[in-house]
């Protein structure tokens, strides 16, 4: 595909990266010479100094045969003007922005053709408040996430404690038919490990494989299995109840509205008069003047009583800090916001439990709309390392590489898996016998995004089909 990408920042950037190994011609377009200098010096790519929203530039970056034009400035306004103009004199079939102000999403009329044109919007700010909010609904988790519209979810957790330590795989289906079959039908607990990373290394899960302490483990359950299965692979200590934020900005503020209902939530926000405005909106959170890394404000807060510490601030220094401050006093999980990518890969698994990267938050909805075949949802994990994709199978048994044939028979690359199925609004975990028929939408874990191409392959469709 001949893809465009304005904006050089973090979310771009990465962007690009995760793209240009897959044989797309990207061209990249910012006010910033540097940035781009450090990006072509990298990458095998194009780019392109000028503003994104002025037609001269994108004509200049071969918007008139673009496949797809993605606007991820900095600038809401500079993301929409640039897909009007992409559609109005370039007919550029694929247009999506990132939408960062709310009053904005809260009019979705203003995205239709015939007024900004906008096909996909991406909010940061509300993936990454979706994405914290289900780390704290899953204290014991690494990463949450959803398929199906949330009918499935795929959960990275390091194994401690639990009863599959030290213990092979094939037994977690039976132990968890005995732990809940007084709740549930046995036919519909289960649960499928898609992946295991030990020391980094990528372990292919078979049936005879034994978990270690320390090992990171993927798995794939319906949405109501999840906590038991967490309690196979992880020992928990305690349930969440109390929640401190640092920092009050678009994100702090976001989450600890989604939060206050169900949990003691406390805002610190160094700022007094956007304390102020957010004591007046926040109606069940405390909002508390100071800067988080004041240990004595930590102290008098009682922050070793929050079973969870999320920093959010704008400063990664500060984040990082007041994440090691906090936990040295005694708080639960802490996750700290890290904008720098290589702060995020020396920092995840030590001291702070989970070093959340706006931009890799953002990037699978991105690439959801970018990948080729019928793919419904994208997560990129491990630091965009590998990717867990949901996508639909269409055809006969004809003219699919998929329809008709066991899990068994499928050329799956090496290490990927296809760990659960959602047909219709029926929830299967997969094994190796399972049945693949049209219309099922697959969960399939990519251990190395250069595989992601062989994958798509599988769901294309002959021609003699139509």
């Amino acid at each position: 595909m001949k893809i465009i990408i304005l904006g050089a920042g973090q979310v771009g950037s990465n962007l690009a990266a995760s793209l240009v190994s897959e044989a797309n011609d990207i061209t990249v377009v910012d006010l910033d010479a540097a940035k781009l200098a450090q990006l072509q010096e990298r990458y095998d790519l194009r780019t392109l100094v000028g503003h994104g929203a002025h037609p001269g530039v994108l004509r200049a970056a071969g918007a008139q045969d673009a496949d797809m034009l993605v606007a991820v400035t900095q600038s809401d306004e500079t993301n929409m003007v640039a897909c009007k103009l992409a559609a109005t004199l370039f007919n550029v079939p694929t247009k999506i922005a990132r939408i960062r102000a709310s009053d904005y999403m809260q009019h979705p009329e203003l995205f239709e053709a015939k007024n900004m044109a906008v096909d996909y919007t991406i909010s940061p700010e509300q993936e990454i408040t979706t994405y914290l909010r289900r780390l704290i609904d899953y204290p014991e988790a690494l990463q949450v996430m959803d398929f199906a519209d949330g009918r499935i979810r795929l959960v990275a957790v390091r194994a401690h404690g639990g009863f599959l330590v030290g213990h092979e795989l094939r037994y977690l289906r039976e132990h968890l038919h005995l732990l809940m079959r007084e709740r549930a039908p046995l036919d519909k607990v289960d649960a499928r490990v898609a992946a295991i990373y030990r020391q980094d290394r990528s372990i292919i899960p078979t049936g005879n494989t034994v978990v270690q302490e320390g090992d990171e483990v993927f798995f794939l359950a319906a949405t109501e299995n999840i906590r038991a299965v967490l309690k196979e692979i992880h020992r928990a200590d305690q349930s969440v109840r109390r929640v401190m934020i640092a920092g009050g900005g678009n994100i702090g503020s976001r989450l600890a509205a989604a939060l206050e209902d169900d949990y003691e939530v406390k805002l610190l926000e160094h700022n007094k008069q956007r304390a102020e405005q957010l004591a007046e909106r926040l109606k069940q959170t405390l909002v508390l003047v100071g800067d988080a890394t004041d240990e004595e404000l930590l102290t008098q807060e009682n922050v070793d009583e929050m079973d969870v510490f999320c920093a959010l601030t704008n400063d990664d220094e500060d984040n990082i800090m007041s994440c090691l401050l906090a936990k040295r006093m005694g708080a639960g999980k802490v996750i700290a916001l890290i904008n720098r990518s290589s702060y995020v890969d020396l920092l995840q698994g030590g001291e702070i439990d989970v070093a959340l990267s706006p931009a890799q938050a953002t990037i699978g909805p991105l690439l959801t709309h970018i990948r080729r075949g019928d793919v419904t949802v994208v997560h990129s994990l491990r630091r965009g390392a590998a990717e867990a994709l949901e996508a639909v199978v269409h055809g006969d048994e004809k003219s699919s590489k998929l329809v008709g044939r066991r899990i068994e028979q499928i050329n799956l690359p090496e290490g990927a898996s296809i760990g659960a199925i959602l047909r219709g609004d029926e929830v299967i975990i997969a094994h190796h016998d399972t049945v693949i028929r049209a219309e099922d939408h697959l969960i399939i874990f990519v251990p190395n995004k250069r595989q992601v191409p062989q994958v798509e392959r599988l769901f294309q469709v002959n021609l003699g089909f139509f």
